[in-house]
């Protein structure tokens, strides 16, 4: 049995797991997709909380810029 998924935007049910092949996945359309995009790019959405821990794999350097140890600085 598959889960039910819904559009964020507009809440409209996604038919089926076929959905998630979607180009617009987890969008119902190009339409919610855009609204999204847009709310975002208006600075509509916040992070309300600050981080308090690093996720693990992860440094912090002196200069409290985070650093990605996978990254290849050469």
């Amino acid at each position: 049995m598959s889960k039910t998924t819904t559009c964020p935007i507009c809440r409209k049910t996604l038919a089926s797991d076929a959905a998630r092949e979607s180009e617009y996945f987890p969008f119902c359309s190009e339409r919610c997709r855009h609204v999204d995009f847009f709310r975002w790019s208006e600075g509509k959405y916040a992070i309300v909380e600050p981080l308090t821990e690093l996720p693990e794999g992860f440094d912090q350097p002196a200069g409290g810029d985070v650093l990605n140890p996978n990254s290849e600085d050469d």
